[in-house]
C-alpha cells in the first residue's frame, strides 16, 4: 500500500517505497523510454511538468492561465501527461488540481541517464 500525503486541495502526490523493479536492458526499458519521452515530446507538456515541479500542485485552470493555451488544448496536454503517469490530478469540487507522479518522474529520470 502506498503511503499519502494529502495537500490543502487534495492533490495526493505518489509515493511508494515498493516502486517495481526497473530493468534497464531489453524491450520494456525501450517502449517504457518511448512512452515518457513522447509524452514530453511538445513544448507546452515540458512547460506544465516544470510548473508542477516549482508549485507541487496546481488547478487546471492556473495551468490555463500560465501556459497561455486555449483550455480544451491545455486540457488535452494533460491528458497525455496523465495516460503515461507522468502527473497525477485529484478533483477537488468543480476543479482538477494535478501534481507531478513522484515515482513515475524518478523513473523517467532513470531510464534517460542509462542511455
Amino acid at each position: 500500500m502506498q503511503s499519502k500525503e494529502t495537500s490543502a486541495t487534495g492533490c495526493v502526490p505518489a509515493r511508494s517505497p515498493e516502486a517495481p523493479a526497473l530493468s534497464l536492458q531489453g524491450s520494456s526499458f525501450e517502449r517504457e523510454l518511448a512512452a515518457f519521452a513522447k509524452a514530453v515530446g511538445h513544448p507546452a507538456r515540458v512547460r506544465i511538468i516544470r510548473m508542477l515541479a516549482e508549485r507541487s500542485e496546481c488547478v487546471c485552470g492556473d495551468i490555463v492561465e500560465e501556459i497561455g493555451l486555449a483550455q480544451s488544448t491545455v486540457s488535452q496536454h494533460l491528458k497525455v501527461l496523465r495516460a503515461v503517469g507522468l502527473i497525477q490530478g485529484e478533483i477537488d469540487g468543480p476543479r482538477v488540481c494535478y501534481c507531478l507522479n513522484r515515482v513515475n518522474q524518478q523513473r523517467f529520470k532513470i531510464l534517460v541517464a542509462a542511455l
